[in-house]
């Protein structure tokens, strides 16, 4: 069974590498299974058919629906604008601004291609303004968005629950230390590379409209803008507050965020009328959609694993290799961060989380610190070249080329996100701090 599964693996990349749909690339490896592996398609549809219907599956399409709203109803240029209040007064403060507003909207969103969406249009030609080139504002943009994934809450960390059966709630806390590592070292390595490569009297520019000295007019714009600013920023507030409070599960948590946005688009900031909202449910509903396809397929062919025991397998070959679980770890990455090039993380999470953590749970691996494991090293692959999912659509936000960006992406992986995964895989406190502190 463990040739037809190479096999399976291998047909599955030779049709991503040509670029072929996501949906039809499981759905032919899915084929592939059920033909040469003699697996029983009336059950395995059964089976399918009642995952799908799961309450908890629900909250990727609501937290999409949430990301088409938060770009067209006015809440994140209001979030943009009270957050540069705080960090106008440094050199190299837009880069910060949209860090942290990639942060936020995270924290709302739990998607990475929603900070894309709403900060890049609106922040990519504020940089160039400042001087900027638009390959270093496109991959700002673009590195900053993988937070949606590390900051609860987050779309891939509530499929990695279903999928496991790990506490969700646990799941968010654990990479909640990577993430704001990741936004402190995008900072610097931002703040520094500002002070380097921009003209002196950026300096001025950036920090014009937030003297320190204001006279009364200038106080109450100031004012007008935190006021604005105020209904985005409960929404954090209420979604995490509403699930580590036992108000509400992750999937109500999506729902009330997406009535609390429609609400605060329509009637407070008057943004989203008839036209915009009709684009938002069509556009989220072609999404969501594709989406859903992919996900059967991909919870299909895992399962086809799982039946076949290809886990237990793989546990047997490795404990008889080695019996390192820094090697492992080690291994288990590299495979992640090849996936996370190719496929988007929820997709990588279906097909992996069932396979790798019977085999790290051997070697002594917590299964909420595999959680925080599992999304770094799947949002690192989002915007690694040559095959960076995340980073090609922040290309087509940015209209940058691939030689602008490349550059840029590499300093910030190498200086930022790299040392990071390198601490969330090797030192567990990191990530299981929090945790622990809850009782997870």
């Amino acid at each position: 069974m463990l040739t037809i599964f190479a096999l399976n693996i291998l047909l599955l990349f030779a049709l991503l590498l040509i670029g072929t749909p996501l949906p039809y690339c499981f759905g032919a490896a899915l084929i592939f299974m059920v033909i040469f592996a003699d697996i029983p398609i009336n059950s395995l549809m059964l089976w399918g058919f009642n995952q799908m219907i799961g309450p908890v599956l629900l909250a990727g399409p609501l937290f999409i629906l949430v990301g088409s709203v938060i770009a067209e109803s006015g809440i994140a240029p209001r979030l943009l604008n009270a957050v540069n209040l705080l960090v106008g007064k440094i050199k190299g403060a837009i880069g910060v601004l949209v860090v942290m507003a990639c942060g936020l909207l995270g924290a709302i969103s739990g998607s990475s291609f929603t900070g894309i969406a709403a900060v890049g249009p609106i922040m990519i030609p504020q940089m160039m303004a400042q001087g900027y080139t638009r390959g270093y504002a496109t991959s700002l943009v673009s590195v900053s968005s993988i937070l949606g994934v590390l900051i609860p809450p987050s779309v891939p960390l509530i499929i990695y629950g279903w999928v496991t059966g790990t506490s969700v709630l646990g799941s968010f806390l654990a990479t909640v230390g990577p993430g704001i590592l990741v936004m402190i070292l995008f900072s610097i390595v931002n703040v520094v590379y500002s002070r380097k490569a921009l003209p002196a009297n950026i300096e001025v520019a950036a920090a014009i409209e937030n003297k320190i000295e204001m006279d009364p007019i200038e106080k109450k714009k100031n004012l007008k803008v935190i006021l604005g600013a105020i209904p985005g920023f409960l929404m954090p507030v209420i979604i995490l507050g509403g699930i580590y409070g036992g108000v509400f599960t992750p999937t109500e948590a999506a729902a009330v965020a997406g009535v609390f946005a429609m609400i605060i688009g329509i009637a407070v900031y008057r943004e989203l009328g008839r036209v915009k909202l009709y684009k938002v449910f069509k556009e989220s509903t072609s999404s969501i959609g594709a989406i859903m396809a992919m996900i059967l397929f991909c919870l299909l062919l895992a399962q086809t694993y799982v039946q076949l025991k290809i886990p237990q397998q793989l546990i047997e070959i490795f404990m008889g290799i080695t019996e390192s679980k820094a090697v492992i770890l080690i291994l288990v990455s590299l495979f992640l961060l090849f996936v996370g090039m190719i496929v988007n993380d929820t997709t990588a999470i279906i097909l992996c989380a069932p396979l790798l953590l019977p085999l790290v749970v051997q070697y002594g691996v917590d299964p909420i610190h595999f959680a925080a494991i599992m999304c770094v090293n799947l949002a690192m692959g989002g915007v690694t070249p040559p095959y960076a999912s995340v980073l090609y659509f922040g290309m087509r936000v940015g209209k940058a080329k691939f030689s602008e960006v490349l550059k840029p992406t590499f300093m910030f992986i190498l200086f930022a996100y790299l040392p990071v995964l390198i601490l969330t895989v090797a030192w567990e406190p990191l990530s299981m701090f929090l945790p622990r502190l809850f009782g997870y």
